[in-house]
């Protein structure tokens, strides 16, 4: 359940309302609320601890049971039924650090971390890698994230997506950062594992060695529990080592953070079958108490047309990459023709290339701009000499002798949108045509292959051949059963299976320990709130987002190179300096309205802030017109806005962009700081009947009013003759 409103702050309003219309008139009583109030905003601006909870519930009782009269007895009543139907959205604000609706404006997440499904404190670590600290950003990521390296290479970057700097120019290149944090700490031997705690007794078994079981193996492990893990692979890693070619990820990458995670004293049992070579009862036997079904989707759906089981030159995707990656590496055919829009149909046909084959045509039902493939490796695959053949339908794989020699296709038109909201492409009568191919590659998408699970009878399956799960806590319809990655999904991410499995790793120790599951979706934690990089804002605005270096196309043709050759440091430090750190500026414009609409100089060109509507950004424009008045600073809520004096200047900045540095002048009295320049002049123009400059003299109020009365004392009055 998704809450539209917090009730944090609703129980915050709720009091705060009470003390102002003076509801309980016992002074007793009125003090208790008081104290009341002053809990509430401490766990609302994120100062709060369990202690918090406890005093809270012992104070509601206390005007529950003891109030005088009914507003008493009415606000005890309140809290109380408040904190037993929120208990989980105070716990979660107190140990997150997090307000997942954003009312509560000290905890307002940014929207990055908000966008990534394991939860990353992207702001923390992006900053930590702008002040040359990797080593410690790869710890803050690998609290909610084992694997940074394998992420900072192929993650999806749905963060990305949400990253507010992209209304500006471009997003934050923020998976390039955490690559090039990752390979940096590990080049530095910086790159360690947490002190795993003692061994609590219990053991937990896992059956899958791929991104969500051994993420789930990494926080059970260090929650103390004995881990094994089974894998029907002769490898561990999953599809991250199977199913993604080497030349997007290196294998010693996954060997590295594999590794990792045995070091802590996970144990990973490959060549072992789940209903094959092992049987639950068996591992029950052995002393596992809860089970982690975490197994990727291995299989393929069939193109379902003549042919397609007669020749053995049509592979499956996955399975020609799986054996790509196991080892071999003899090239399918001379002319292949891979069917399917998708990264995997991208993933064959340029492992195509780099083995051999002469030709290597990709076929798509409808257009580019509907392929589900990223952009960057249909560009890439398209570099490297794979051919795209688009709006074409294949109907029939034609062969003579046992070998497949043509592939007939018909062309095809868009017509309206089907359910995933693409144009459905429509055969076109009297179009076919053939392709002279030797070997045909099916990616149309992939399958769970429950084989092995069929001992586990209290599991139900959806209508799409995934476990059902309750999506909260991972448990599955079995008792002491739990699910996490592709088996409940479908073909999902690295990325999305690593957030199930750290989910499934907390509700697999809760219920060990014979504690309540949570009705929520975990929020994500906050882990620090660091100190702002100081940029000036020509360089905030000027500061491009970096195009990664790629290996030259010659190779990549011919090798399983890495592609991709990662951030240089100063392009990591520079790329850092552009986040807007929206974990503090939670982007409620007040600082553009107070300047625009109270102090009328509209110096503030934030369009950024505008969630609703595209206007223009530039840091630079404010100082152009701002005068330093800092009244933007002064009601900014969360201190993003801030403005200070530095070295003789008024200094004024958001999150660490300077955007306006005036000299500031002395009272020539006292010495008193008058402020700047302008804003001094601001301040003459509204004060006219009282001139602050007296005899050429810049001078405070006090020492003006001083001179002014001085002036009147030194009047003599003329003299009277007399007559």
């Amino acid at each position: 359940m998704m809450l539209s409103s917090c009730p944090v702050n609703g129980s915050l309003r709720h009091f705060q309302e009470l003390v102002a219309a003076s509801a309980i008139t016992t002074p007793r009583f009125r003090h208790v609320v008081e104290e009341i109030l002053l809990l509430l905003e401490d766990i609302a601006w994120g100062r709060g601890g369990r202690d918090h909870l406890n005093a809270l519930q012992e104070l509601g009782e206390t005007l529950r049971a003891r109030g005088p009269d009914l507003p008493t007895v009415e606000a005890g009543r309140f809290l109380l039924d408040t904190l037993n139907e929120y208990q989980e959205v105070f716990v979660s604000h107190i140990e997150t650090h997090n307000c997942a609706t954003g009312d509560c404006v000290k905890l307002a997440p940014s929207p990055c971390q908000m966008a990534c499904p394991a939860g990353l404190d992207v702001p923390s670590y992006v900053t930590l890698i702008g002040m040359g600290r990797e080593a410690e950003a790869i710890r803050i990521i690998r609290e909610d994230n084992p694997f940074p390296w394998v992420c900072g290479l192929v993650c999806t970057h749905p963060c990305e997506l949400m990253c507010v700097r992209g209304r500006v120019d471009k997003p934050i290149s923020i998976r390039d950062l955490k690559g090039y944090a990752a390979e940096r700490a590990i080049s530095r031997m910086e790159y360690v594992n947490p002190p795993p705690p003692p061994l609590n007794g219990r053991k937990v078994c896992i059956v899958g060695a791929g991104p969500a079981g051994l993420t789930a193996a990494y926080f059970l492990r260090l929650k103390g529990y004995q881990v094994t893990v089974i894998e029907a692979l002769p490898v561990a890693g999953g599809m991250m080592m199977v199913g993604i070619p080497r030349y997007r990820l290196p294998r010693e990458v996954i060997d590295r953070e594999v590794a990792l995670i045995e070091d802590l004293g996970v144990e990973i049992r490959l060549n072992t079958r789940f209903g094959q070579d092992v049987t639950i009862d068996q591992l029950r036997k052995e002393g596992y108490e809860a089970f982690l079904i975490a197994i990727g989707a291995h299989g393929s759906y069939k193109l379902m047309i003549p042919g397609e089981d007669t020749y053995p030159q049509v592979l499956s995707a996955v399975d020609f990459l799986r054996q790509v990656a196991l080892g071999e590496r003899h090239a399918p055919g001379k002319r292949v023709a891979v069917i399917g829009g998708g990264n995997v149909a991208i993933d064959a046909a340029r492992t195509c290339i780099r083995l051999g084959c002469e030709s290597v045509t990709l076929l798509y039902r409808r257009t580019r701009s509907e392929m589900p493939a990223y952009e960057v490796e249909v560009r890439q695959a398209e570099e490297e000499g794979v051919q795209f053949q688009f709006l074409t339908v294949p109907v029939e794989i034609k062969g003579s002798n046992g070998k497949v020699t043509a592939l007939r296709c018909l062309r095809a038109a868009l017509g309206e949108p089907d359910s995933s909201g693409r144009r459905r492409p429509i055969p076109v009568e009297g179009s076919d045509h053939e392709f002279g191919v030797d070997c045909v590659i099916a990616a149309i998408g992939q399958v769970i292959d429950p084989k092995g699970l069929e001992q586990l009878d209290g599991l139900s399956w959806s209508k799409r051949g995934t476990l059902k799960t309750n999506t909260v806590t991972m448990e599955t319809t079995q008792e002491g059963v739990f699910a996490a990655g592709d088996v409940v999904t479908g073909p999902a991410t690295v990325i999305e299976a690593i957030g199930m499995g750290k989910v499934a790793a907390d509700a697999i120790d809760r219920y060990l320990q014979g504690l309540p599951q949570p009705k929520m979706p975990p929020v994500p934690v906050r882990r620090r709130r660091l100190p702002f990089l100081n940029v000036s804002a020509s360089m905030k605005m000027r500061l491009e987002r970096p195009r990664m270096a790629e290996l030259n196309v010659d190779r990549r043709r011919i090798t399983f190179q890495q592609v991709e050759l990662g951030l240089s440091e100063q392009e990591a430090r520079e790329e850092a300096l552009r986040c807007l750190r929206c974990d503090v500026c939670r982007r409620c414009g007040l600082c553009v309205e107070i300047c625009r609409d109270k102090m009328q100089i509209d110096a503030l060109k934030f369009g950024y802030l505008d969630q609703e509507h595209r206007a223009e950004t530039d840091f630079r424009v404010t100082a152009e017109k701002c005068i330093a008045c800092g009244a933007c600073a002064t009601n900014c809520p969360n201190d993003a806005m801030q403005i200070e004096d530095q070295d003789g200047s008024r200094v004024l900045s958001i999150c660490g962009t300077v955007l306006n540095r005036l000299k500031l002048e002395y009272c020539e009295e006292c010495g008193r700081v008058l402020g700047p320049e302008r804003y001094h002049d601001f301040i003459m123009k509204r004060m006219k009947h009282l001139a602050l400059v007296i005899g050429g003299h810049r001078l405070c109020l006090e020492c003006a009013r001083k001179k002014a009365a001085n002036s009147h004392a030194e009047v003599t009055l003329p003299s009277i003759k007399e007559t």
